[in-house]
């Protein structure tokens, strides 16, 4: 069992890892603000750069995250490993996919509008699929909060289940975005 100082010290090294995540997405958000006040012209390619950086991050975060949740429901309620479990979905959760997720919406939109004016029946095929991924974040991050609380009733055949589905979702954009199929 964790004793009070160790408590204590994990939720303080958390805070410190989200003050960090903070500070490097306003950077982020900074830079790339520059980037489009300084040189409009030229912020199109650093959009996709900024976007493409994005979608990694999310993507790598979406595949991490249910194995996680595999491990997890495993592991013995209010355990050491649970609880370990319990920050690493929350700092992943918190620190890369939230973020991620937000700046992949923020630049795509973005790059839609500036690059293709909503128009394109892959464009929108590809906007449902990420909508879809988007929902499985939701439900992904709906399971954190339940683990958190110790009432996840899934078991671990379930996440295993679940964590195909970003998978999936990726190669369906993927494919999308590379040969435009209509």
């Amino acid at each position: 069992m964790m004793g009070a100082d160790d408590t204590n010290s994990d939720a303080n090294s958390g805070k410190a890892a989200m003050r960090r995540a903070a500070i490097a997405v306003v950077i982020f958000v900074v830079l790339a603000g520059l980037l489009f006040l300084f040189g409009p012209d030229d912020f199109y390619p650093w959009a996709k750069a900024i976007h493409v950086i994005a979608v990694i991050s999310w993507m790598a975060g979406m595949l991490y995250l249910p194995r996680l949740l595999v491990y997890h429901a495993d592991a013995e309620k209010s355990s050491v490993q649970s609880e370990t479990f319990k920050v690493m979905e929350r700092r992943l959760l918190r620190g890369i996919i939230n973020p991620a997720m937000v700046i992949t919406w923020a630049f795509g939109l973005w790059l839609a509008w500036k690059g293709f004016g909503f128009q394109g029946g892959w464009l929108h095929a590809k906007i449902a699929a990420v909508l879809c991924l988007s929902a499985v974040h939701g439900y992904l991050a709906g399971a954190v909060r339940k683990f958190a609380e110790d009432r996840n009733e899934k078991p671990a055949r379930h996440w295993r289940m679940v964590n195909e589905i970003p998978t999936l979702l990726m190669i369906v954009i993927v494919v999308l975005v590379i040969v435009k199929p209509f």
